[in-house]
């Protein structure tokens, strides 16, 4: 196993490129998923590994319930510096553990408990909602229905409405908050991956922007309306899981976006363009880790069925 089984911690690195390029580079439909496909690989990989140092850890622990073949020196030997690395293992994998946790919980929970205030109002997908707060969101679900307050109606134009709700219409149709979400835990598990999120926020926010200018077939309206939002909304109480009009991304990159022509949409950057050697790069990464992950995994099982006593 050897050095392996650490390569997976620090290869999100190569990931950090693409999250600065793909951006600007990459229909933000296409960048979106991508950021989100090599966040959870390398997060995966990155679990597996830290999983594999924590069995060595505890097999080093007195009273542990593992086969006492499994604290031996020929399965120490298998991991480099096995007397840190596997004990602090087991406090990183608490506190992956505990941050994951608190992230699925905090999405729920306000999930719950804005599908509980939506209980008295009229069905359909849309939900005007009387507040003097100026908001608007999309809140997922079975159905997902887009919420948006009377005050941030006011702030807009009737002819800017179409964009706002086509904007968070976007955002349920791509199921955006699954990419956020996955992408959120990703980071959990490896905080090296935390810019990849801040480059799938604006990927989604920039995704529904252009789905807004083709469904009202008017990109400076979208523009407009992207601009005017973002001087009046506030932040949602307890909502930082689900995209907000106007309030996530770099407001003046969005609405000079919307003001330039419809970004191409080619599955890949050009190989000899920065953006093009980023995907490289992060692609080279990414399948280094997942063999990495694999390699460990093997050499641990082997060692492992060898010092167990049938």
């Amino acid at each position: 196993m050897g050095v392996f089984v650490y390569l997976p911690l620090v290869l999100p690195l190569t990931a950090l490129p693409i999250a600065r390029l793909a951006e600007q580079h990459l229909h933000p439909r296409r960048a979106a998923r991508l950021l989100t496909t090599v966040a959870v690989i390398l997060a995966s990989c990155s679990l597996v590994c830290l999983g594999l140092l924590v069995v060595v850890g505890t097999a080093q622990l007195p009273g542990n319930p593992l086969p006492d073949g499994w604290s031996d020196a020929e399965v120490r030997e298998a991991v480099p510096h096995d007397a840190f690395a596997g004990k602090a293992s087991i406090l990183a994998l608490v506190v992956v553990t505990a941050a994951c946790g608190f992230t699925v919980h905090r999405h729920y929970r306000f999930r719950a408990r804005a599908h509980r205030a939506l209980a008295g109002l009229p069905g359909g997908d849309l939900a005007v909602l009387p507040d003097d707060v100026p908001y608007a969101y999309a809140l997922p679900g079975s159905p997902g229905r887009v919420m948006v307050s009377t005050a941030l109606l006011a702030s807009l134009e009737p002819a800017e409405h179409r964009a706002l709700f086509a904007h968070e219409r976007a955002h349920l149709a791509g199921r955006h908050h699954r990419l956020l979400l996955a992408t959120r835990l990703a980071g959990c598990v490896n905080p090296l991956l935390w810019p990849l999120l801040g480059a799938l926020v604006y990927s989604t926010e920039r995704w529904a922007d252009e789905e807004a200018a083709r469904v009202t077939g008017d990109r400076r309206l979208t523009a407009r309306a992207v601009g005017k939002a973002a001087l009046v909304s506030r932040p949602v109480p307890g909502g930082a899981a689900f995209a907000a009009f106007a309030a996530a991304g770099p407001v003046p990159r969005r609405v000079a976006a919307l003001l330039g022509p419809v970004p191409p949409d080619r599955g890949w950057p050009p190989a000899l363009t920065p953006a093009g050697v980023a995907a490289l790069v992060a692609a080279a990464g990414t399948t280094v880790s997942a063999l990495s992950a694999l390699n460990a995994a093997v050499a641990l099982f082997l060692v492992l069925e060898a010092a167990t006593p049938l």
